[in-house]
């Protein structure tokens, strides 16, 4: 990727995960990337060369703050990604498919984890990023998160979750951009993955459709290599089309 700085310091939070775990070893191999900051919520504290594992509780905004002062400590960060997000959790957490199926306790655990989460997140991180020159803080979403798209129904909770972390991606690019012109904030859509994730329910997708983790990171770095300030605030596919709220 082109960064600012010819060492750049990212962080990447969901490491753990199929994307994040991927967008972390395509950093790795880019030498224009001087450190890697992989938090999850597993990770152990251990470094491995230019990358290091630590830990995040993604629920816990103590946490959040403690990993953006710990990743910012020594310079200024490139690029935020992250790779978080919840769908479903046997037995007791499934995306909806009827109103009648509809939890409170569900729902208030997937806007937790979906939105509030990144929410925070970006309260701590957004103001760790790089003065001068050109930064990305980054949110994985999906493309049923997309309100206009919204034709088959259904999936209220992920939908809703998603639809309302597009519109905290697009308040605080705003006032981001307030503090640092040139820093953008957006959206990324996967496409699907075959991950944890999406797994029970990609049976029905086309084998050229269902990507590996190691295809939509690079999709989605190629995406965030080509992204201008005019971008920020916006939502945008694997392929780098944009996506309507």
């Amino acid at each position: 990727m082109k960064f600012t700085d010819a060492t750049a310091n990212v962080a990447v939070v969901g490491a753990s995960g199929g994307i994040g775990g991927a967008v972390v070893q395509h950093l790795n191999d880019d030498p224009s990337v001087g450190r890697i900051y992989a938090f999850s919520r597993t990770a152990t504290g251990a470094v491995d060369g230019k990358i290091h594992h630590l830990p995040i509780d993604f629920l816990d905004e103590e946490s959040l703050a403690d990993s953006a002062l710990i990743a910012s400590a020594e310079k200024p960060l490139d690029l935020v990604f992250a790779a978080t997000g919840i769908l479903h959790r046997e037995p007791d957490l499934r995306p909806e498919k009827t109103m009648q199926q509809l939890s409170m306790h569900a729902m208030s655990e997937v806007f937790n984890i979906n939105t509030i989460g990144p929410a925070l997140l970006a309260k701590h991180f957004l103001p760790t990023m790089r003065r001068n020159g050109k930064s990305v803080f980054a949110v994985l979403s999906a493309r049923v998160g997309s309100i206009s798209d919204n034709r088959l129904g259904g999936w209220v909770s992920y939908r809703a979750s998603k639809a309302a972390l597009n519109m905290v991606i697009k308040t605080l690019s705003i006032e981001q951009a307030r503090r640092r012109p040139e820093s953008i904030v957006v959206a990324l859509h996967p496409g699907t993955v075959d991950t944890a994730l999406s797994e029970p329910f990609s049976a029905g997708v086309a084998a050229h459709a269902l990507f590996t983790p190691q295809h939509s990171a690079a999709c989605l770095l190629s995406v965030i290599d080509g992204l201008s300030v005019a971008d920020s605030g916006g939502f945008f596919a694997w392929d780098g089309k944009a996506i309507e709220y």
